[in-house]
């Protein structure tokens, strides 16, 4: 297991992320942030409360569960799949959306994320932030923030750990 972002270092890139979403969004009305459960959701609530700073106003914050969306469902070990609230309790009509997950690897999570907000509603567009891109794609999905891209070889995995679930903040290999 290798340590690839401490703590300082995920903090830094959220406060990088937060700036970079303020800057392209300019003077539009500030974007709702809908985070992929589970650590989608956390690191959507941390940037929303950076966010709301630059901006001088509320930021909307939700969660969405992809579970029944996922293209693996069948696949997967378990009889039933955990299937968790969607909680966004905002009109997604016609708002700017950013999208907000931990890893991007192929894009198939991305995928059933914007297939479940679809049905949620029609957003004005839909932007993606991800903390890290390791970089495998099997879609054509690109973030449009990111914090760090890293190349990781296939049978590697990039693992989130933060201090609402895990006790810590960081980034490993493994």
């Amino acid at each position: 297991m290798q340590v690839i972002l401490d703590s300082d270092q995920i903090n830094r890139l959220l406060e990088q992320m937060a700036d970079a979403i303020a800057v392209a969004e300019g003077q539009q009305a500030a974007p709702s942030l809908v985070g992929v459960r589970s650590r989608g959701e956390i690191l959507a609530m941390r940037l929303g409360k950076l966010l709301e700073k630059r901006v001088g106003g509320r930021v909307d914050r939700g969660a969405l569960d992809i579970t029944l969306y996922r293209d693996d469902l069948n696949q997967m070990r378990y009889d039933q799949p955990k299937v968790r609230a969607t909680e966004i309790d905002f009109d997604i009509d016609g708002r700017l959306i950013v999208l907000v997950d931990d890893v991007l690897n192929t894009g198939r999570s991305v995928r059933a994320a914007m297939d479940a907000l679809i049905d949620l509603g029609r957003p004005q567009a839909i932007r993606l932030a991800v903390l890290v891109d390791r970089g495998s794609r099997e879609l054509p999905i690109r973030p449009d923030f990111v914090g760090e891209s890293i190349q990781v070889p296939r049978d590697q995995t990039v693992q989130v750990y933060l201090s609402e679930t895990d006790d810590r903040d960081e980034v490993v290999l493994q």
